[in-house]
């Protein structure tokens, strides 16, 4: 099955119902229109040169209609970060894919205060140009059967890239990954096996697009089966976000811990009384964010797992099937083995090790770069390069990414581990991150950085000796206005990384 495909026979079935309300705009539009609106966009998109288009668009009926006129014209969307560095982010996607188009609007390039890039295309010029004669035939096509349609449009395989996607670069510079009809396909399918949504569901689509998790949650899953969704071209609009929750009675909730955390701040008892399935993932879920939903709004965040590289979901804890601390059970059709960090053993329950995981779900590989593709695919399974466990009833549990286990004085130290002691001992709200700074005796040394007041670093240092050995307390706390994150939600580790590091040299 080709995914607008399925978003055919779904227009076909539900033409009259919401598929998009925008927050902004106030628009609605329904899945006739929607359809439409992507059959004129499409014989636009033909004309562009090139396998790729790029499409620089936040949540909204735009985003979706480029998305689906770029899969209609044959050719493969390549989504663009617009949060942070948009330009350069433009010029990178641009060079990697080797492509020119990019769809995008004014508008947004108004907002984030960016220039235009040599190959853009601005939604709203397009829109001005369609003639009535093209809004009536787009109109009469719409009106076939879903069958004919789907051979007026593009068709191909189901192992047909899909989209590309790039990884957040919050460890290394962005990977342009590889995701199939076939990858997504099999998600979805494994996500809607463990959860109960129909097409009554409402989403809100609080993340952008270039993002995995808000690609096949709140774009996919709503178009392949049906559901309205309620768009947001603002995600840090946090208190807009949670007042619609409210108003448009939004069943399906994913988010990452950090937008969780700020939903909580601007929320009141009642405003999620109609959500039936909050999901968390990107990042580790503090247990006390999990304890006040409870408490405030009898609502329990479950947490989830996934990858970029998996289409995303891996794991995720059900209200039928939780435990504590873990991030749940593999979704049907994804298989999970723990091995060993040295030997590529299989590890036991219990035992900690590399997170490799198997299934259809898995990315076609890294475009342009086959010497990575084949570091982290061997023999079908993909490594995550995170460190994990899976208990004697098969649940999963995140100890943290292999590239954050740093070497001291000859000793393995997990920085997760710090990150997640330090939670305990320092004052509420406070967010951390701990990262690695070199240290000509020791190797390495680390430091954290803190947003909260002023600290005493003497007892904080007191309280964490309990816990840790000596060599994994930070040797000093930089206190900042703001931890850097990345569009997904995760911290940005390259970032606090430097800010660090300026900070260790004025001090010296």
């Amino acid at each position: 099955m080709l995914l607008h495909h399925q978003f055919i026979e779904v227009a076909k079935k539900y033409p009259q119902k919401t598929a998009i309300y925008e927050q902004m705009s106030g628009k609605e539009v329904n899945f006739e229109k929607l359809l439409i609106a992507s059959l004129l966009m499409a014989e636009k998109v033909k004309k562009y040169q090139g396998k790729f288009i790029g499409i620089m668009l936040p949540p909204s009926a735009g985003c979706t209609i480029a998305v689906l006129a770029v899969l209609f014209a044959g050719k493969t969307p390549v989504m663009i970060n617009y949060s942070t560095g948009a330009t350069q982010n433009c010029l990178y996607a641009q060079k990697k894919c080797n492509f020119r188009t990019i769809l995008t609007s004014e508008k947004l390039l108004e907002k984030i205060q960016e220039e235009p890039v040599k190959g853009m295309v601005f939604l709203e010029e397009v829109m001005k140009k369609i003639n009535i004669l093209e809004k009536l035939k787009a109109a009469m096509v719409a009106k076939f059967p879903a069958s004919v349609l789907k051979t007026l449009v593009s068709g191909g395989k189901e192992d047909d890239d899909l989209v590309i996607l790039f990884t957040s670069g919050s460890e290394k510079d962005p990977k342009a990954v590889m995701l199939s009809h076939k990858n997504i396909l099999s998600n979805i399918n494994g996500i809607l096996s463990v959860l109960n949504v129909s097409h009554e569901d409402v989403f809100v689509a609080n993340l952008p697009y270039f993002h995995v998790f808000g690609l096949t949650i709140n774009l996919w899953i709503p178009l392949f089966l049906g559901c309205k969704v309620v768009a947001h071209a603002n995600p840090l609009d946090y208190k807009t976000i949670v007042d619609s929750i409210r108003k448009h009675k939004v069943s399906i909730m994913v988010a990452t811990p950090t937008f969780y955390y700020w939903y909580l701040k601007k929320s009141q008892t009642g405003d999620f009384d109609s959500v039936k399935y909050a999901i968390s993932g990107a990042d580790k879920l503090h247990p006390q964010i999990q304890e006040e939903y409870l408490k405030i709004h009898n609502l329990k965040v479950l947490e989830g797992y996934g990858t970029t590289e998996t289409s995303p979901v891996i794991s995720t804890n059900t209200p039928d099937s939780n435990r504590e601390n873990s991030i749940g059970r593999p979704i049907p059709g994804i298989r999970v083995k723990i091995v060993k960090l040295d030997t590529d053993d299989e590890c036991l329950p219990g035992e900690e090790g590399k997170i490799l995981v198997k299934g259809h779900s898995i990315m076609k590989g890294y475009y342009g770069d086959l010497e990575e593709t084949s570091l982290r695919i061997r023999n079908g399974w993909y490594d995550t390069g995170d460190v994990g466990m899976l208990d004697n009833d098969g649940f999963l549990y995140h100890k943290g990414r292999l590239k954050r286990f740093v070497k001291i004085a000859g000793e393995m130290i997990s920085l997760t581990k710090v990150e997640s002691v330090l939670d305990m001992v320092l004052p509420d709200g406070t967010i951390c991150c701990v990262v690695e700074i070199p240290d000509p005796v020791k190797g390495a040394e680390i430091v954290a950085a803190v947003t909260t007041t002023e600290i005493d670093q003497k007892k904080i240092k007191k309280l964490l000796a309990k816990h840790l050995p000596s060599l994994a307390i930070p040797k000093r706390f930089h206190v900042l206005e703001n931890i850097p994150m990345a569009p997904s939600g995760k911290v940005n580790f390259r970032a606090v990384e430097e800010i660090c590091r300026k900070l260790e040299e004025e001090n010296e």
